[in-house]
């Protein structure tokens, strides 16, 4: 077999993995199994862990930001070991890289769910907690202050995810080449797009705010689009 042909193979058994992985809709089946309800009908329609919080299931809701957290995070570690599998290696850096991407989209859009799946924060933070470990911290950081600044779930996972490019130049010497930080800056620019009418509510001010009770506002129909994940 010809090496391109190896390489493209062996590159698609990562791409396959990874996105198979990132692509378990746990805020989803958590619902249903322990609550027998669609999360997709209650509050903004999402599947991640901020709706499940917000529909009153308090320890699902914490349950699916660590499964989302632990999915992306695993699928990084599967795409380093299918990298060293086979002939030939593919360099890991890489490998990981496009795990970490392929992982983020499949909780995008899980082909479970007609691709209609959450925002992508938790997932992206499991990834990069392993890819790059302090600059993953440093967007959790900002992400912390911004949210107990303001209590807004939304604002605060769109800075720490336009934070983190520059957190990752400044962290990871050795991720400052253009496939990584390609990847890297379209796994932050799926977050802000997918946060698109969160933005549109915060300059309306109309967004939801953490603590402030469950009604939703005029702009805040049930659709998996809506609210952050």
């Amino acid at each position: 077999m010809p090496l391109t042909v190896t390489v493209w193979l062996h590159s698609l058994s990562i791409v396959v993995a990874a996105y198979l992985l990132g692509s378990i809709p746990t805020g989803y089946l958590l619902m249903r199994i322990f609550r027998k309800q669609d999360i997709r009908t209650l509050g903004s329609g999402n599947i991640g862990a901020t709706n499940v919080l917000r529909s009153g299931a308090k320890g699902l809701g914490a349950a699916t930001f660590l499964l989302d957290v632990l999915k992306g995070a695993l699928a990084v570690l599967v795409g380093a070991r299918l990298a060293t599998m086979g002939f030939p290696h593919l360099r890991p850096h890489d490998a990981t890289a496009l795990a970490a991407l392929c992982a983020v989209l499949g909780h995008m859009f899980p082909i479970w769910l007609g691709l209609r799946g959450g925002k992508g924060v938790a997932t992206a933070f499991g990834v990069f907690l392993v890819l790059v470990p302090y600059a993953a911290l440093g967007s959790l950081a900002v992400f912390v202050v911004v949210f107990a600044l303001g209590r807004y779930v939304s604002l605060a996972s769109v800075l720490g995810a336009a934070a983190f490019p520059l957190f990752a130049w400044l962290a990871a010497p050795w991720a400052r080449n253009y496939l990584i930080m390609a990847i890297v800056g379209i796994v932050a620019g799926l977050i802000l797009v997918k946060h698109q009418q969160n933005i549109l509510r915060l300059m309306a001010g109309t967004e939801y705010r953490f603590g402030s009770g469950g009604k939703k506002t005029p702009n805040e129909a049930p659709n998996p689009e809506n609210g952050p994940a």
